[in-house]
């Protein structure tokens, strides 16, 4: 009984410490830059300056399908399969679209590269993109992201818009901040596009 214990014990303990490794490193890897522009109760405005992303595109209409093919594929590139071998630092967040259209996936590169650096993606499916300039709201929400909790945020986003009077365009778009097997801290977020004259312009977001 006491052997069993001490093996527990230690299963336990190895856990926590992993756990607070991934927390760690989480929280030490690139983040896409921002700045925040406004503060409201359920959101906040921010502008995202133009950066450049690593991209699929697929026939996928759920978080579950487009978040296992799509991460397989883009990890795929940044782990070495592009045209140098070269490795390439993950960032947070994975961008998620996903819609009854076309869904797509984008991993934020580091800011010291660009599409005139980065190396061809081995996979015919992985695009290097230029993403320009935007102003978004954005709502954050914890735990594990799922179909239905993206769509439950995205819905109290966009009543929270129209109770401001702030007009969006463009598809509410996914957020997620950490590995699957991190637990504790998870960060995620939906964003949808505004206009710049409205948020830079309105008295209420001076």
């Amino acid at each position: 009984m006491k052997i069993v214990l001490i093996v527990i014990g230690i299963i336990v303990i190895t856990f926590i410490a992993f756990q607070i490794y991934t927390t760690m490193a989480t929280n030490k890897s690139e983040m896409q830059v921002y700045k925040l522009i406004k503060v409201e109760k359920e959101f906040e405005i921010r502008f995202y300056p133009s950066t450049t992303m690593a991209a699929i595109t697929s026939s996928a209409k759920t978080y579950k399908e487009l978040g296992s093919s799509g991460f397989r594929k883009l990890a795929g590139y940044i782990f070495g399969g592009n045209k140098d071998n070269k490795q390439i630092a993950m960032t947070s967040p994975v961008h998620m679209d996903i819609n009854d259209s076309v869904s797509s996936m984008s991993f934020v590169m580091p800011a010291n590269y660009n599409k005139d650096n980065l190396p061809l993606p081995n996979n015919a499916d992985v695009s290097i993109q230029t993403v320009p300039d935007e102003y978004v709201a954005a709502i954050t929400f914890n735990g594990y992201a799922s179909q239905e909790t993206i769509k439950k945020y995205a819905t109290k986003l966009e009543n929270a818009l129209q109770e401001k009077h702030l007009s969006y365009f463009g598809n509410f778009r996914f957020l997620g901040y950490n590995p699957p097997y991190q637990l504790f801290g998870r960060r995620n977020e939906i964003i949808v596009s505004v206009h710049e004259k409205e948020v830079t312009l309105n008295e209420n977001y001076h």
